[in-house]
Order: C-alpha cells, then structure tokens, then sequence
C-alpha cells in the first residue's frame, strides 16, 4: 500500500530560506551572470577567465590538478578547452612525462587576454565585497573552502 507523501508550505519555506545548497547556487548563477556580462567585451566569460588563470603557472599544469582546482571532471575541461584552444589563447600537449597525460599552458595571446581581463575581475570583484553585508570576504571564502 503506497503512502502519500505531503509536504507543507511551512517546509518550503523553511528550505527556501534555509538551504544552503540553494542559495550558494543562486548566489553562484547571480556572480556568474555579473562577471559575464562585465568580461563579455573583450570576449570572454568568468569560467573561461578561470580557466586562464588557472593556467597562469611557471610550469604547465596537468588535466587533473586543473580539473581539481575548478571543481569540474575532466571530460568538462576537455569541453571548455576547446574553444579557448580554438581561439590560440591555450595550448596542450602530451605530457613529457607520461604521453597518456595532457598538459596546458597559455599562449601568448592567452597571457595578453588574462591580463586585459584582470582589471575588469579586480574592479567588480571589489564591487562585490562591497555588497557584503559585514564586509568580511574573507570569513565568507574561509565558509565557502570549507563547504568544498
């Protein structure tokens, strides 16, 4: 005999205040809208600019330390590679070490536009420490490494 299962208003609004998974998800849709739209004219969106900058080392990283650092599966990185490869804003390669691996770096035309980027991420991401009600970002990133 099956059951009915019911759930009151009082439980949705108690999860859509309380959720934490909601409203890092909202949170991250909002900034990611943000820094899209402030990137878009120089052509690039906020997951390609984390990209970039994930690249942005003295020795080229491997697929899984970047897929790692993004939180994303490697077939996902592969994904968002390619239209940055396209472009000859990065480069990948076997890895000396083991021809299996892939490793990436920026091109030149890579470090020009992380480095066209940087300022505008700067600006808006002050903005947005300014939004922050206590104005303690960095509690807020402690809280956020944590959950991670």
């Amino acid at each position: 005999m099956a059951v009915a299962l019911t759930t009151t208003l009082k439980t949705t609004h108690l999860i859509r205040d309380c959720c934490l998974c909601l409203h890092v998800q909202r949170t991250a849709r909002a900034l990611a809208r943000r820094f899209d739209e402030a990137l878009r004219p120089i052509g690039l969106t906020n997951g390609q600019f984390s990209l970039l900058v994930s690249l942005n080392r003295p020795a080229p990283p491997g697929m899984k330390a970047v897929a790692s650092l993004l939180a994303m599966d490697r077939t996902t990185l592969t994904a968002a590679l390619k239209p940055l490869r396209r472009r000859g804003l990065v480069r990948i390669m076997a890895d000396p070490a083991d021809r299996r691996g892939r490793r990436m770096t920026l091109t030149a035309k890579g470090r020009r536009a992380l480095a066209r980027a940087v300022p505008i991420w700067k600006k808006n991401h002050a903005a947005v420490e300014a939004l922050l009600r206590d104005g303690d970002a960095d509690r807020l990133r402690n809280n956020l490494r944590a959950l991670s």
